[in-house]
């Protein structure tokens, strides 16, 4: 399929790579000119401005947005829906709050252009393991764009089904879903990471506690040096602890066990603020993950070595660098 891509980004590149890899044809825009032209290089099609993109596309045309939540997404949708006809598609895979998607949604359909929400989880690990997507919007339309979801998904790969699963949808087990109308996509993914948040935060203080064994609080017989990679390492191997997540964290501390390139300061980027904003709708209690948004609040004044590892997980999977004096996004 033909796809336009704005925003190449640390996914957004990525995402153009995987597609082209599997045939896809790609036309590409980015604010950074440097940006577009390392894509060109690589086969994808190059255009100077948003209007430029959609006059490369063959009409229907499908336009994936990988850019930060925000003004920049709101604005590029609304210049792109200038342009676009009857039956296009708008493809939000940002971390877009979901209520937006619904209000997008109806503005676009109002004018005849479709709209797709895309929880997409990876990182920069997506390009060779491929992307975890959460899908909103019509059903028809999305079937519609199946290649293009299929191409980025990791597939099945070496992960057995789940004992008595039924259905017939097979999407699930290939690695993306269909979640339902307009906003599901992004809602699904809003509680992905909340959720991921309080994982972190466990190991964040499993770990510290492991660290502190050597406390001069601690009575001398009752202190242990111990090795936190190795620690790491042997849970990655047969524990009911061992996740990605875990894997990462083992990377992290293999390459420095003292994390001294991390100040401790841990960024939160909304998605965890939203869902507690549902939590609290829905009235469901979520004291986990609840604490752990809390406690990326609380790194902004006081650093433990958790929360070090709490950036040094964040950098492993998202690439997203440390921003000392952080206050708020």
């Amino acid at each position: 399929m033909q796809i336009g891509i704005v925003g190449l980004g640390r996914m957004g590149a990525n995402i153009t790579r995987r597609l082209m890899r599997d045939g896809h044809q790609c036309v590409v825009f980015d604010v950074a000119k440097e940006s577009v032209q390392a894509l060109v290089k690589e086969g994808a099609v190059g255009s100077s401005d948003l209007k430029s993109l959609v006059d490369h596309l063959g009409r229907p045309c499908a336009v994936w947005v990988m850019l930060p939540a925000g003004e920049i997404t709101e604005s590029s949708i609304v210049s792109l829906s200038q342009w676009l006809d009857r039956d296009d598609v708008i493809i939000d895979g940002g971390n877009t709050f979901y209520k937006d998607d619904i209000r997008r949604s109806k503005m676009l359909v109002a004018k005849g252009i479709q709209y797709v929400d895309v929880g997409t989880s990876g990182g920069i690990w997506g390009l060779e393991r491929g992307y975890c997507m959460m899908i909103g919007g019509d059903a028809a339309v999305v079937q519609r764009l199946d290649p293009i979801f299929c191409s980025l998904a990791p597939g099945r790969g070496n992960i057995d089904l789940t004992p008595n699963r039924s259905g017939e949808d097979t999407r699930p087990e290939r690695g993306y879903l269909y979640a339902g109308t307009a906003g599901a996509g992004h809602f699904v993914k809003m509680v992905h990471n909340g959720i991921e948040y309080g994982l972190m935060q466990a190991y964040a203080e499993g770990f510290d506690i492991l660290r502190n064994k050597m406390s001069d609080a601690l009575p001398e017989h009752e202190r242990y040096l111990l090795n936190l990679a190795d620690i790491a390492e042997v849970w990655r191997r047969g524990s009911v602890i061992s996740s990605w997540l875990l894997d990462l964290t083992a990377n992290a501390l293999a390459k420095d066990e003292a994390l001294s390139d991390y100040s401790g300061t841990v960024a939160d980027s909304g998605e965890g603020r939203w869902t507690l904003e549902a939590a609290i709708e829905e009235a469901v209690p979520v004291d986990v993950l609840a604490a752990s948004l809390f406690a990326r609040f609380r790194s902004r004044r006081d650093h433990t070595f958790g929360e070090k590892l709490l950036s040094a997980m964040r950098q492993e999977f998202g690439g997203h660098i440390e921003k000392p004096g952080l206050d708020g996004e």
